[in-house]
This record gives structure tokens, C-alpha cells and sequence, in this order.
């Protein structure tokens, strides 16, 4: 987000009265806080993960002088817990990697900046963690890019593709995870993609043909998978792994502990992208987006396994997703399941008019089962949030998924200036119409999976 959105939203938090201040217990703190003790390590924490180079952040925060310039605007986005952005309620769920704010950290902030901001004794301050580069989260084992740099026009549309991105490997191998790393971070708005894997002689060249389609230039899907010249030589079809990594903004893809997730990798395969997306831009600009990939030493023993409730999904929208101008509205969609299952990792996805969000399941005895609250929905912020353990969910219970949208001239999100009829169309992903989904990561049910932890060390 850029400076000058950064400021208009502190306006607009103190036009609709919502400026707050901490009101800490400075006695709980210490007498001197210093950079070097106290502020350097919530900063490399929380915020410099984002704050460096090729990230989605406006600015670095590596040093005391990053930290130091920018040290009212630190004060204000933190007390308002506005930064670091961690959308799910904290007192609802737990997740893995959680970047919320103690209040005490919050305090030492804010009055390490009142009190002038001391350095302390610079030879202390902790070495800066190690950030692979065009990573969140290591260094991979491979990295598969486009295969030409893509033209994006600057016309100020939307821009949906179809792409086939092929790799060679020396051999066949397993895959652990694979991260989508946008080189267009600003255009990118999602990516869902499928793994094509090729037999070794049914497919000579897997370079060959179109690899990019813009879906609005061909009416037929069926054309535009036949352009992009996806099948066999033989005209048959290659297995496809469905889902094997999607992008969202502000998503790091689940990393799980061995043998859970995964998929097997074909010497000679491509990524299909089913569909990505690059937001509306008015200057000419280019993209070439990465895929890192993280092998894996042996085939998972337990795969994973997803469903979407809402748009695309097994669960229909009651009432169906369309938002009259100048009204706030609520929509649910439920899905009652048919066997056991151990949840692993939830994504809850809407546009733009996304008011907040709220998820739980309630068992036939009556209990409810707490899944993810979303008091202010941003739509900037959809990670893909997974547990601190498995979470079962019983044969027979019903999952709620309940979305509240603001279709009103008070929401600054609102694409249309007076407020128009915005609705789910058609499955469209534009930005300006809206979707309503919960997507969740799962297991069958064994016995025990409620103490298995997912936070890797």
C-alpha cells in the first residue's frame, strides 16, 4: 500500500471517529526501551518479512534509520492494528503464523517513539533474519517461470488468461508445496492452478504451441484449452492434479509436516493455469510470474483433499449473491458433511464491497465449533489461514459460512460512485462484481489427527 493511501486512511479513521489510543500500564514496561533490545525484534518479527525488497510493501524496514523514518507512521498503524495485517479475529481462532500485536509490544512502540526513538547500544542489535530472495518462505528446489515475459496492456480493464507453463525435470520426483511468486505484484490479483503430468513418450515436446490465451478472445472454453495445446500427442489427456497452488493477495501457501499433502511431479509436465487474473492498470506493463517449487523425499501417505462452499461450490448462497445499491446485506451458505473429516487450512474469499466474515460449524448434539471471524473484511488481506492442529469436524455437522456486504456510498471500497446493483455474475471474478466463498483443506478423519501439530519449526 503506498504512502498516500496510508494517510488517507488515517483521515478517514478520524472522520468516522474510530482513532483510538492505547492506554498501556507504563509501569509493566521498562524504565529505558531501546531499538537495539526492545523495537528491532517485533520489527524483524512482523514487519520486515513483507517490508523488503520484491515484496508487496511500499517501503524497507531492515535498519534503525528504515525504522526511524517512518516512525510516526509505525506508531499510528500499529496502535490502530491496522499493521501488521492479520484480518482473522485473534480472540475467535488460533492460526500458524499469526501476526498479531501484543498489546505490550504495541505499548513498548508507541513509547519507545514518544520517548525519542533511543537506538541503545547498536553492536546489539539481532542480525537481520534471512530472507530468501523471491520468497516467503526458503530457498526452492526449483523454480519454473513463464515461459515468455507477458504484455499487459494499459487500458484500465481487467485481464484473465489461460497459460500453460511446461517444465523439463531430470527425473520424476515428489513436490512438498509450491509457491506462487508474482513478478507483477501490483497487477496479480489471483492465480489457481493445476498440475499437468506427462508420460515420458506420449508427450515429445512439451515447449511446443501456444502457452497464453486471453480467455475474452475465445467464446469456447473447449477452443481455448485445444489453442493452448494441452493434451497428449496422441490427442489423449494427461493426468491433472487439481489445485496444486493458488495465489491470492497476501497468501503463503500451507507448508505441512511429512507425509501430509504433496504430489508427485512427472519428468515432463506443465502448469495449467486455469484461470489468473491482473487487476486494471492504465500504463503499458509486463509480468513473468515464478513458481517455486519444494520437493519432497517421499510420497505423502496422506494426501489432502478441498471443497469450496458458496460461489463454484457444493453450497448454494441464500439468498443468492445480489446487493442492491445503498443497502448492507447478509448471505449464508451452508453444507451439512457426509463423514468425518479433519480440517487443516480455510480460505474465505469476497470483492470488494466484503464487510466481514464469519465461519463455524454446529455438531447434531447442538455444539459449535469455532472456524474464522472476520470483524473487518479487507480485501487487499486473504491468506490462506491453517491451524495449530487439526481440527475434526464430526459426519453430520453443518458448516456455516456467513458474509455481510456493504453496498453503501460510506464503504471506500466501493467501485461505483453513487452505489449500483452488484451481484455474483455468472461466476465472473472482476473485482467490481462479487463472489462468496469458503474454501476448505481437509483430511478424512483418523483417530488422533486433533493432536497432530501443523506448525513446522
Amino acid at each position: 500500500m503506498s504512502l498516500k493511501r496510508y494517510i488517507l486512511l488515517f483521515f478517514l479513521i478520524l472522520s468516522l471517529g474510530m482513532f483510538f489510543f492505547s492506554c498501556g500500564n507504563d509501569s509493566e514496561l521498562p524504565e529505558k526501551i531501546t531499538y537495539s533490545e526492545h523495537i528491532a525484534p517485533i520489527i524483524y518479527k512482523n514487519c520486515t518479512p513483507c517490508h523488503r525488497d520484491g515484496e508487496a510493501a511500499p517501503f524497507n524496514l531492515y535498519t534503525y534509520s528504515d525504522v526511524f523514518a517512518r516512525n510516526k507512521l509505525i506508531k499510528f498503524v500499529t496502535q490502530t492494528r491496522f499493521m501488521p495485517p492479520w484480518p482473522a479475529d485473534a480472540s475467535y481462532t488460533h492460526f500458524v503464523g499469526e501476526k498479531v500485536l501484543t498489546q505490550t509490544e504495541i505499548d513498548l512502540i508507541v513509547k519507545w517513539i514518544d520517548e525519542g526513538c533511543a537506538i541503545g547500544d547498536s553492536t546489539k542489535i539481532p542480525a537481520l533474519p534471512n530472507f530468501p530472495k523471491g520468497s516467503q518462505l526458503s530457498v526452492p528446489d526449483l523454480v519454473i517461470k513463464f515461459r515468455d515475459v507477458l504484455k499487459i496492456k494499459g487500458d484500465a480493464q481487467n485481464k484473465f488468461f489461460l497459460m500453460r507453463v511446461p517444465y523439463e525435470i531430470p527425473k520424476d520426483t515428489f513436490i512438498r508445496v509450491i509457491e506462487v511468486a508474482p513478478d507483477n505484484k501490483k497487477l496479480v490479483h489471483h492465480v489457481n492452478a493445476q498440475l499437468l503430468s506427462y508420460d515420458f513418450d506420449k508427450r515429445k515436446d512439451v515447449m511446443k504451441g501456444d502457452v497464453v490465451i486471453n480467455i475474452d478472445d475465445y467464446p469456447s472454453i473447449m477452443d481455448a484449452y485445444k489453442q493452448l495445446n494441452l493434451a497428449n500427442d496422441d490427442g489423449t489427456f494427461p493426468l491433472m492434479t487439481q489445485s496444486v497452488t493458488n495465489y491470492l493477495p497476501g497468501v503463503s501457501p500451507p507448508i505441512y509436516p511429512d507425509g501430509i499433502g504433496g504430489y508427485k511431479m512427472k519428468r515432463k509436465g506443465a502448469l495449467f493455469l486455469k484461470d489468473i487474473h491482473y487487476g486494471p492498470s492504465r500504463l503499458d506493463t509486463t509480468d513473468q510470474t515464478a513458481f517455486n517449487v519444494f520437493f519432497s523425499k517421499a510420497p505423502p501417505k496422506r494426501p489432502t483433499l478441498e471443497f469450496q462452499m458458496g460461489t463454484f461450490g457444493v453450497s448454494p448462497i441464500e439468498p443468492p449473491l445480489v446487493i442492491p445499491p445503498d443497502t448492507i446485506m447478509k448471505f449464508i451458505s451452508r453444507y451439512t458433511l457426509p463423514m468425518d473429516i479433519s480440517v487443516l487450512t480455510i480460505n474465505p474469499h469476497m470483492h470488494l464491497l466484503g464487510k466481514s466474515f464469519l465461519a463455524y460449524a454446529v455438531t447434531l448434539q447442538g455444539d459449535t465449533i469455532p472456524l474464522i471471524r472476520i470483524n473487518k473484511w479487507d480485501f487487499r488481506w486473504q491468506y490462506f489461514y491453517t491451524f495449530k492442529n487439526m481440527v475434526k469436524i464430526p459426519k453430520g455437522a453443518t458448516i456455516y459460512a456467513e458474509g455481510v456486504y456493504d453496498n453503501t456510498k460510506n464503504n471506500p471500497n466501493n467501485p461505483f460512485n453513487p452505489p449500483q446493483l452488484v451481484a455474483e455474475r455468472e461466476g465472473s471474478m472482476r473485482t467490481e462484481d462479487e463472489m462468496f466463498q469458503f474454501i476448505i483443506t481437509y483430511l478424512p478423519y483418523q483417530k488422533g489427527d486433533e493432536n497432530i501439530s501443523l506448525e513446522i519449526k
